[in-house]
Formats: structure tokens, sequence, C-alpha cells
């Protein structure tokens, strides 16, 4: 066991077909986060969760394979947000209405592993941003965002310049805050776009929020080091098959053309 805090920085993925139980469980010191869920079927059975029903029969019925609900998300929310572990059997009722009836469909949930204690530091575009440890502590990162949050920051309000209050986020904010700070008692960083680049259009008043906590465990670098947004291709599962982390890609374009 390497540490809390290298398994607490993954990316987990974790997924039950129709009448099977599905199972998220974090470390020691640490509680779910759900990042995204999906319920429903978007690829064909014979690729994943094959039909419980008689071959003869299941050629009878059309497969729908554009067959997702919306309650997803929230219903995860609800049964496992902030616990350290959750389970569950899968199954149409527990979302409510049933997509598809006669189609058989899966669960598939991506998590993180959130630290009990962590610490926050926001600083406004082109200010610096430190972050320190005590004396036989380093930094271990957990979440990274530049850009503009729909919520806004506090500590940088938004100064309406004409410009629409969109959201936008740097995709490599974690990783260079990672590469920057990860194991290190102290470092410094400019919230510039000259650091993170620019993902918002020209104008708009960014601010870089970290989330991290101070261990004294030795640390590994993190084996996901993505950005993790909902439902994106940099969700990959961590550590499952080929054939799942095929069906995490064609989620998340479903996802975005959703």
């Amino acid at each position: 066991f390497a540490g809390y805090i290298s398994q607490a920085l993954k990316n987990y993925t974790d997924h039950a077909c129709d009448g099977e139980y599905v199972s998220l469980r974090c470390p020691h010191r640490t509680t779910i986060s759900i990042q995204s869920s999906f319920y429903g079927r978007i690829v064909p059975s014979h690729q994943m969760c094959p039909s419980r029903y008689p071959h003869s029969y299941a050629t009878l019925i059309k497969e729908d394979v554009a067959c997702s609900v919306g309650t997803s998300l929230q219903k995860m929310l609800d049964e496992c947000q902030d616990r350290r572990s959750c389970q569950f059997l899968v199954n149409s009722r527990l979302f409510g209405t049933d997509p598809c009836p006669g189609t058989g469909k899966y669960l598939i949930v991506w998590y993180k592993c959130r630290p009990n204690e962590y610490k926050s530091k926001v600083a406004c575009e082109d200010d610096k941003l430190r972050l320190s440890c005590k004396k036989s502590m380093v930094i271990a990162i957990y979440s990274a965002i530049f850009g503009r949050t729909q919520g806004g920051s506090l500590e940088c309000p938004y100064q309406n310049l004409g410009m629409p209050m969109i959201e936008c986020q740097s995709a490599t904010a974690l990783q260079l805050m990672i590469k920057r700070c990860h194991g290190k008692r102290s470092c410094s960083i400019y919230a510039s776009t000259y650091e993170f680049g620019d993902p918002c259009y020209p104008g708009i008043q960014k601010h870089l929020n970290v989330i991290y906590t101070c261990d004294n465990t030795p640390l590994l670098l993190p084996v996901d080091e993505t950005q993790p947004p909902a439902l994106t291709s940099s969700m990959e599962p961590v550590g499952v098959s080929t054939e799942m982390a095929l069906l995490s890609n064609i989620l998340a374009a479903y996802a975005f053309i959703t």
C-alpha cells in the first residue's frame, strides 16, 4: 500500500450490468467523490453486458443502443457521495422510468477518493499562488482549476465587462500543478495564461483554484494525472480492460454530442 494520497489521486471506474451489484470503495481517510455516471446502453450487448434472454428471444427484440437516463449522476451522488464505501443492486427502477424496456442496461461510474482533510487556495489572474507544508511533510495535489467556473470565486469576483458568464477551464492545470508542486515542501506559481494557456475567450477574468493536502508518507507519482471534468475522454478507467477503456471513450463522445 503506497500511501492513501497516491491512491486518492487516481480516477477510479466501476461498472455493473442490470441485476449485478456495483461497489465503490475508497482507502482509509478518504471519501467517495462522484465525477460522472452513465446508466443505459450505447454499445451492443455482445460488447458489454450480454443479454440474459435466450438468443432466439433476443433476436425478436431490437436492441436500443442510444439509451440513457438523465438521473444517473444525481442518483449516484445520493447513494455514494462523501461515503467511504457504498454498494447497491443495479436495475432500471433505481433510476426512475425505464428509458428502453426490453434492452439490458448497465451502470458506469467515475469517481475519485477525496482526502478527509485538505486545503484550498485561490489566486486571481496574474497573482502568485504559494503552497507550503510544515517540516517533514510534503504537498500532495488533489485538484487544480485554472479558468472561470459558473460559481465564480469569492476571492476573485467577476467584473461584468460585457462578456457572457461562460465556464472555461484549462485542460492541463492539474498536470502542471502536479509537476510543479507534488512531493515538495513548498512551491509557487503564477495564475497566468503564460503558465496555463488561455482556455477562455479574450477578456474573461480567470483564477487558479488548487486543492491539496500535506502528507508525511512517501508519495508515489499518481497513476492518473488527468483533469477530472464530468465525463470526458480524460476520465479513462484505471486498471480495467481495453474494452472498458474503449467504452469510456465512446461514452465521452456520446456525452459531448448530447
